[in-house]
């Protein structure tokens, strides 16, 4: 449905520049979405699939067990859309040791990453509500060192900024000057516990990464903050009872039609083309997320039963295995100390592991060696190379 443009224009003089800022109209829109027919059968697909994925955690010996790989899968993707090189074996590297070799800042913007994903969650099981504080803390802990550390880490912005070109005189699109970004995202968090108004979470999830995006509110790190914020709008809706859905690599893949359909909603409107194309991403996302749930679930069955098969050095394995599966890159002392074994018995075991093919060690040193669950990383690398 094309309502036109979902905003207003605001001039304002930026050096010698005259620029025109859009300042986008309050949620939901209006007229109302249009939820008829085939796209209330996407949206029942994309919620069936999302139950799937939500209920992940009944399959799982530990359910956090897939959260914590899920979560720095989708770090090193959400992270490699605004230009980083890093890798999901890089991010691991790091978080073992600062690993020498691994690209510093690179690394440094994954990590960062994954501690303010983290933050929300530990926030929001604590009771805090889903509100621009959260939204502010998280961000200060995405710029808490490296990269964007001097670009105001949780705090809206104060100046204006700008999407594509050198400055805002010839940028591609302007957000609201800074003076409307306090208004404009307290209105945006009304919308969010508005109970006054049905919508079901996955389109109020859809509608509130549009409006975040538009506004920019912060100078560095929107979009991180804006594709995190799909999940934890669908964690405080009901729709998930942990914030497991994440679209960056559906945003990834499909780049240039993500930038289309926002300008889309912008100019002229049309937020059924973006629900429509969010709901199909969502239902492939949790399809896939399910999938690579069961493949890790066969892979340790199968590994597990293999390592059972060798005799005595099964038991000591064992344990090094079921730490490898927790964490798919590790040192020795790593596995020593969560283990709870010591150095000899953990070297056997990995010995074991190596010789049965499920380990590979990735140093060729003879001290401080790091050992990799290979087919476990492959899976998770799957779709997560450098752009």
């Amino acid at each position: 449905m094309q309502r036109g443009i979902t905003g207003r224009y605001e001039i304002t003089n930026i050096g010698s520049e005259q620029v025109r800022a859009f300042i986008p109209h309050p949620l939901p829109p209006n007229p109302p979405l249009d939820l008829s027919n085939g796209r209330q059968r996407l949206l029942e697909r994309a919620t069936l699939a999302l139950g799937r994925l939500d209920s992940i955690t009944l399959l799982l010996p530990d359910p956090n067990l897939f959260l914590y790989a899920y979560v720095r899968r989708e770090a090193v993707l959400s992270s490699q859309i605004e230009g980083t090189q890093s890798s999901l074996a890089d991010l691991l590297l790091f978080e073992l040791e600062e690993a020498p070799g691994v690209p510093f800042d690179d690394v440094v913007e994954v990590s960062n990453y994954v501690a303010a994903l983290e933050h929300g969650m530990k926030r929001l099981r604590e009771g805090f509500p889903l509100s621009n504080r959260l939204i502010r803390e998280m961000h200060a802990t995405l710029l808490s060192r490296g990269r964007g550390s001097e670009k105001s880490p949780g705090e809206f912005r104060r100046t204006q900024n700008w999407i594509g070109g050198t400055r805002p005189g010839n940028a591609h699109f302007v957000p609201p000057p800074p003076a409307h970004v306090e208004d404009c995202m307290a209105a945006l968090e009304r919308f969010i516990h508005d109970e006054g108004t049905p919508c079901p979470a996955l389109v109020m999830a859809a509608l509130a990464h549009v409006q975040f995006e538009t506004l920019h509110p912060f100078l560095d790190g929107n979009g991180r903050i804006g594709r995190l914020l799909i999940a934890f709008v669908l964690h405080h809706g009901g729709a998930l009872s942990k914030p497991l859905l994440y679209l960056s690599l559906y945003f990834k893949q499909h780049r240039a039609e993500y930038y289309r359909l926002l300008d889309l909603v912008r100019m002229e409107g049309d937020w059924e083309a973006w629900l429509d194309f969010f709901l199909e991403g969502v239902e492939n996302t949790a399809s896939n997320a399910v999938q690579t749930a069961q493949r890790l679930l066969a892979m340790f069955r199968e590994d597990a039963d293999r390592v059972q098969s060798i005799g005595r050095a099964a038991a000591s394995a064992l344990r090094v295995f079921n730490v490898l599966r927790e964490r798919p890159l590790v040192t020795l002392n790593e596995v020593h100390r969560r283990a709870g074994i010591s150095f000899p018995t953990a070297t056997k075991g990995m010995n074991a592991l190596v010789e049965l093919g499920i380990v590979r060690e990735l140093t060729g040193r003879r001290r401080n060696r790091v050992f990799a669950y290979d087919r476990y990383l492959s899976i998770l690398n799957e779709g997560i190379e450098p752009l």
